[in-house]
Formats: structure tokens, sequence, C-alpha cells
């Protein structure tokens, strides 16, 4: 059995968030000792380091209950795992592609003017002033 502490301490996840997780419903509410204390089993160490590792790859919360919820699930029913993983592609595709547009933009302002400054007016400052300028959307 485990405190809360020693969960936390084994998976990287902060205590507050551990409460969270349960409040939501993806851990299960632990045992109690006599004073009150949570105690954990080694499945909700388990779960609690599959939490952690699928938000680290990026899912929401709702993908992450999904994904729990078809623990036991067997056949076309393991269908909705595959698609909440190509669809976590797709978005983290989407965000990367959103990234290289706003590099190329700051790289645009960052060059926009050579450092001088002789006519008093800073190109940089000016681009970051307005959207107006911007060569793409980002």
């Amino acid at each position: 059995m485990y405190s809360i502490g020693e969960m936390s301490r084994r998976t990287g996840v902060k205590i507050p968030t551990i409460r969270f997780y349960e409040t939501r419903g993806l851990l299960a509410h632990p045992s109690r000792t006599a004073g009150n204390q949570r105690r954990y089993d080694r499945a909700a160490l388990h779960r609690l380091g599959f939490i952690r590792h699928a938000r680290d790859l990026g899912l929401p919360l709702e993908d992450v209950a999904a994904l729990i919820s078809l623990d036991g699930a067997t056949g076309a029913a393991l269908d909705r795992a595959h698609d909440i993983a190509r669809r976590q592609r797709e978005r983290l595709r989407e965000r990367i592609a959103s990234l290289q547009r706003l590099e190329a933009e700051l790289d645009r302002i960052a060059t926009a003017c050579d450092g001088r400054h002789e006519d008093h007016v800073c190109a940089v400052l000016h681009a970051f002033a307005s959207h107006e300028d911007c060569r793409d959307d980002h």
C-alpha cells in the first residue's frame, strides 16, 4: 500500500493532481487508514503511471478517461484506442505546423531591421504592435 506522497514520488504527479484525478473518476477513491490517510494499491500506482504517460503524450483528460474505460475490452471495442491515438497524432501535427508558421513569422520580425535605428523607427516594435503586417496566420 502506498501513501499519496509515495504515489507522487513514484510517478512525478503532484499530490493535488492525484486528488483531482480521483474527483474526475480517473483514479478510484482509495481506502483510508484509521487516521483517514489515503492508501493506494499497486493497481492504483499503475493507473496513475498510465494517466501520467497519456498526459505527457498530450492527451486531453476526456481521451484519458476513454482509454481507461477500455481496460479489459476486447476485439472491435479496442478500435477506439486506435482512433484516439490517430486523433492525437493529427492534433500534434496541426500544432507543429502552427508552431512552424509562428517560427517563420518571428524569424521575419527578428530580422526586420539592421538594428541601427537611425530613423527612430524600430521595425521589430512595429511588427509586434499589429497582426496586419504578418505574412501568415499563426
